[in-house]
């Protein structure tokens, strides 16, 4: 969320900048500010009753030494006041900061200021393309009728088991699945990510630390006897790790990587745009997280999005990077950039990987903090990037790759697969 003193200091550059996201914040803001002054006032008045009563305590004491004793209960009555006084206002004062930490989860993230204007994602900009896009046989595929021709993914009885968006993956289908979580790793491993394994269930406050709660609680699967979360992405229980943590100047760049199952309800999803592997429910992906002195936050983003094209290079898959717009930009998120692999059978761009720089948002959720030179506590950046999400890897892979006599296997994960080809 966003630091208090700098709603304070900076509001209407806040109010502002958030017009690029299409939100009036204003009254938001507006709200934060008035429980702010509340909450101070409150703590105020509240400390000025535990003062006095501390200094009749020790008056009181001092009289009944002296014996003293009629004039020491006269003051005994009115520390009892203000005892129940300091309790009204403690209470007080601990709604009012429950509010404000309630309003103060609404704000989102402020867009950096490269982040273009826009309402959707018609409107993102696209910074950068690459790679051939593959002239197909004349009868091509889309990916659910091929994964249905060579029996390597069954949809139906995915549903059979689970429901829609849980498909079964079977045989080479499954062996390819396996070798680009392996590919993943392992290119990430190399650039210096540490691989670590983490639950797939994370407590209610693992979720606010993020910024995926309140804001995706509905898109969440929530385990109601437990009060845990499916995870969406890695993302959650990695960043996690650094909750409540201060870390110090010298342990920047902090790289983890993780592979996860995710689990999103996706709400509301429907058309010929979800059809087959383009939106699931449960689904596989490879999760980079860094955490950053700030002065480097930006360097270490645009050195994750090098990263996620150099996969897509040998990948040999068409791609093309989005900046995406303020109407467009995750809650938590100040810049992300989009990865789309284009889908020769679909005709369309399939987004595979986001890479996002959250700033002070999550570390503040978080109180993750590091020392700094001066040894003075200071927040830490937080970034993270897929890299990749599966099922729309493999969905460009065995499009863009048929052929008349079977599906190739791109030559960088025949050693993963122990095949070339789906035949």
């Amino acid at each position: 969320m966003l630091q208090l003193q700098v709603v304070r200091d900076k509001k209407d550059d806040i109010i502002n900048a958030l017009k690029k996201r299409n939100i009036d914040a204003a009254p938001l803001i507006n709200e934060v500010l008035e429980l702010d002054e509340k909450r101070r006032s409150t703590q105020t008045s509240l400390d000025e009753i535990l003062a006095e009563s501390n200094k009749l305590s020790k008056e009181i004491g001092m009289l009944y030494k002296s014996g003293k004793a009629q004039e020491a209960n006269v003051l005994k009555e009115k520390t009892g006041t203000l005892k129940e006084d300091s309790k009204k206002l403690g209470e007080e004062l601990n709604t009012i900061s429950e509010d404000l930490q309630k309003a103060l989860y609404q704000i989102p993230n402020v867009p950096h200021e490269s982040v273009p204007a826009g309402n959707t994602d018609e409107d993102n900009e696209e910074i950068f393309k690459e790679g051939e896009i593959p002239t197909l046989i004349t009868d091509a595929l889309p990916h659910w009728e091929l994964a249905k021709k060579y029996d390597i993914i069954d949809f139906e009885l995915g549903v059979k088991i689970a429901g829609a968006g849980f498909p079964v993956y079977k045989g080479k289908g499954a062996r390819l699945q396996r070798a680009l979580i392996s590919y993943f790793l392992d290119k990430n491993t190399e650039a210096g990510y540490t691989e670590i394994q983490v639950p797939h269930l994370v407590n209610e406050a693992s979720g606010f630390g993020t910024g995926q709660l309140p804001d995706k609680e509905g898109q969440m699967y929530h385990v109601g006897e437990d009060d845990l979360y499916l995870i969406p992405t890695a993302e959650v229980p990695v960043t996690n790790i650094f909750r409540d943590v201060i870390v110090t100047e010298s342990d920047f760049p902090i790289r983890y990587t993780a592979y996860t199952p995710c689990f999103r309800r996706e709400a509301g999803s429907y058309g010929a745009h979800v059809r087959g592997l383009n939106r699931l429910h449960q689904f596989d992906k490879v999760e980079i997280v860094r955490v950053e002195n700030p002065a480097n936050s930006y360097k270490a983003l645009d050195g994750m999005v090098e990263h996620v094209k150099n996969i897509l290079r040998e990948l040999k898959l068409p791609y093309r990077i989005l900046r995406l717009c303020g109407g467009d930009l995750g809650f938590t998120a100040a810049i992300t950039f989009d990865f789309e692999v284009f889908s020769t059978a679909q005709d369309r761009w399939l987004e595979i990987s986001s890479v996002s720089n959250f700033e002070t948002y999550q570390a503040n959720r978080l109180k993750l903090r590091y020392k700094d030179e001066n040894g003075k506590s200071q927040l830490a950046h937080t970034l993270n990037g897929s890299s990749l999400a599966l099922p729309r890897v493999l969905a460009g892979i065995l499009e863009n790759y048929q052929t008349a006599d079977g599906i190739e296997i791109p030559e960088v994960l025949r050693p993963y697969c122990g095949f070339d080809r789906i035949d």
